[in-house]
């Protein structure tokens, strides 16, 4: 099972180690020693962990069904607008996003740099990258 130190588990978690240490402190975050006394999550509890955290972040509000499943809450940080164009960038915690659509749709609701977005994203092309094997 893999494990992750604090730095680690931060990175993924897109917070400061001193956040995880504190989760860990208040019992929020399960955390073991390694055998060099070293701090460690287990990569299961560490998994889960973040699917309860972001739980809700999200929300599709209740007067709208969709099935798109992938949400990305945030602030937009550039728009560049062409005659019949536009293209939207989104940052949401750690990702950023960029759509391109149409100029219409950007003027209709309202989308400026500074104003809170939600990017649903609905692929059939979705690619998964893993990093080498872990000792």
């Amino acid at each position: 099972m893999p494990t992750y130190s604090i730095g680690q588990a931060a990175g993924l978690l897109g917070v400061s180690a001193e956040t995880v240490r504190r989760w860990a402190d208040g019992g929020q975050l399960r955390m073991d020693r390694d055998s060099a006394g070293n701090r460690m999550i287990d990569g299961v509890s560490l998994a889960a962990f973040a699917k309860e955290r972001a739980a809700g972040m999200h929300p599709v509000p209740g007067d709208v069904l969709t099935s798109v499943r992938n949400s990305f809450a945030g602030i937009v940080t550039k728009v560049t607008v062409d005659d019949v164009i536009a293209q939207v960038e989104i940052q949401s915690g750690p990702h950023r996003l960029v759509s391109v659509v149409s100029r219409e749709a950007v003027e209709e609701l309202g989308i400026e740099v500074g104003v809170t977005a939600t990017a649903r994203v609905k692929s059939t092309n979705v690619h998964i990258d893993r990093p080498g094997d872990r000792s």
